[in-house]
């Protein structure tokens, strides 16, 4: 059994986001009210991490370290731990969002309305809620489906096409493995533009067909 090849499927490109979309995707939650404030905060660590979905419902208050070398503590996959660093726009957001008050007994980071953990359908609720009400100032978001799966894949282009190596990209997202980030590498246009701009354009030349006497006496006797 073990000796059965796999059945090949179709390998799609994976789904991020350009930075005008991500930037539209924040400013959508209505920062007025509790939730609104909660989304926003709970959006940017996403888009700023690449954490994982149950990493990002599973971050509770004191995973956060906000003085020197900010960073968020997570257990990943393989029950191994990680630190991902967080920028000083973050770090504002997330010590205004500590003030706020504590809703159940207060150790999650983004809780429900009840005060507990976030729900997988919770949290996709939220994000189709605010992709509709971005779509209307980025209507390019109209057409694709942004999961926080999706945000973190964005989290790597973003990495990738700042010149960051592959090595670095793994241990920010924590892979097992260096190759699991070729497909960033497969799915970026700008970046095998770039890698065409480099190469010595091929001289070709523009024809154009000469249809011969023959060719022009057959048609003519159709």
């Amino acid at each position: 059994m073990l000796a059965i090849p796999s059945k090949r499927f179709t390998h799609t490109l994976v789904n991020f986001l350009t930075r005008p979309e991500i930037d539209a995707l924040l400013a959508a939650p209505d920062q007025r009210a509790w939730s609104g404030r909660r989304d926003h905060a709970f959006l940017l660590v996403a888009a700023q991490t690449g954490l994982r979905l149950s990493e990002m419902t599973g971050l509770k208050r004191e995973d956060l370290v906000l003085g020197a070398g900010a960073h968020v503590r997570v257990i990943g996959k393989g029950r191994k731990e990680r630190c991902t660093p967080i920028t000083k726009s973050t770090r504002a957001v997330l010590k205004s969002w500590l003030r706020e008050p504590q809703r159940g007994d207060g150790d999650v980071l983004f809780p429900s309305a009840r005060g507990g953990r976030l729900s997988v359908h919770g949290v996709q609720y939220l994000i189709n809620k605010h992709r509709e009400a971005a779509s209307r100032m980025c209507p390019s978001l109209n057409t694709k489906r942004i999961t926080v799966h999706c945000l973190r894949h964005t989290v790597a282009m973003d990495l990738l096409q700042s010149g960051v190596p592959r090595s670095v990209i793994a241990l920010w997202l924590g892979h097992e493995s260096v190759e699991t980030t070729q497909i960033y590498l497969e799915a970026t246009l700008a970046m095998k533009e770039q890698a065409l701009a480099k190469m010595s354009p091929l001289r070709g030349k523009a024809g154009r067909f000469c249809p011969t006497d023959q060719l022009l006496a057959f048609l003519n006797s159709l």
